[in-house]
């Protein structure tokens, strides 16, 4: 599993990446991210996801389907949501609406079901987090960080970007907000959008190991790719339609992605965590 120190901190880069670099492993691989709030959805025959686990599902090269995002929230303003459940329209809610009388009740489960319905059918299933696991105000509503590692038995990699400064007190900070059992999930960090001399960082790498006990799996340089953002504060996304045409350009940004996280990360290593 995949978790960030914050929004946009590259889970759905790296998840995108990763599920690419173990197809062409020989696994069966499919990508999921239990709850996505995004505007901008991949429309199926009968279902909608979001866009961002159908590009991963592009780059698993697995079939799209609604369980690869079981619940998508699309924003209308206003704290409130259109709800779609398993691809399908639920309803419209408050956000205090849903996560009181949804998440709290069924919204686990909701996951689940998607979740072992993709277990049955792939060997690896590698899923994207949600904004930050330490949003500690959230904790007892959040169905997409550490309760669903758990409930899954996913170790959990933690990526921060490091473009935007502070990343080293991100972990720590990240690291020391959570519980202990959830500490222990957490397996390793990976730095994103890089620039500059690699041997900089190490010292930093070295205290990050002194003050967690985790390592760093690797560093991803800063690099453009034309593949579709999320819908997020800091994205510039636009709608863009998955024809033959853009699907042939986005499985070619897949291939370059995938090339430099292969080259960036102790992939070995994250291996031996399956």
């Amino acid at each position: 599993m995949i978790q960030g120190t914050a929004s946009s901190a590259g889970k759905t880069t790296l998840v995108t990446a990763l599920c690419r670099i173990f197809v062409e492993k020989g696994f069966s691989v499919a990508p999921f991210k239990a709850q996505n709030m995004s505007n901008y959805a991949y429309k199926g025959k009968d279902f909608e996801i979001s866009r961002a686990q159908a590009v991963q599902a592009l780059a698993s090269r697995v079939e799209i389907s609604a369980d690869l995002n079981p619940i998508l929230l699309k924003p209308l303003g206003d704290y409130r949501s259109s709800i779609f459940l398993r691809g399908k329209f639920y309803k419209k809610m408050y956000a205090d609406d849903y996560y009181k009388k949804f998440v709290q009740k069924n919204g686990m489960k909701t996951v689940l079901r998607s979740f072992h319905t993709l277990e049955k059918n792939h060997d690896l299933i590698i899923i994207e987090g949600a904004g930050s696991p330490a949003e500690i105000n959230l904790t007892r509503y959040d169905i997409a960080n550490m309760k669903l590692a758990e409930k899954t038995k996913s170790p959990v990699i933690l990526i921060t970007d490091i473009e935007r400064g502070g990343s080293f007190g991100s972990i720590v900070g990240t690291m020391s907000l959570l519980e202990k059992k959830y500490q222990r999930m957490i397996k390793g960090f990976v730095f994103n959008k890089f620039r500059g001399d690699l041997d900089i960082l190490k010292p930093g790498f070295r205290k990050l190991k002194q003050n967690t006990g985790k390592p760093v799996f690797g560093t991803i340089p800063l690099t453009k790719f034309l593949l579709p953002e999320e819908d997020s504060i800091t994205s510039n996304s636009k709608q863009l339609a998955l024809n033959r045409q853009n699907l042939k350009k986005i499985d070619s940004e897949i291939e370059k992605l995938s090339k430099v996280v292969k080259s960036s990360l102790n992939i070995r290593a994250i291996e031996k965590l399956l």
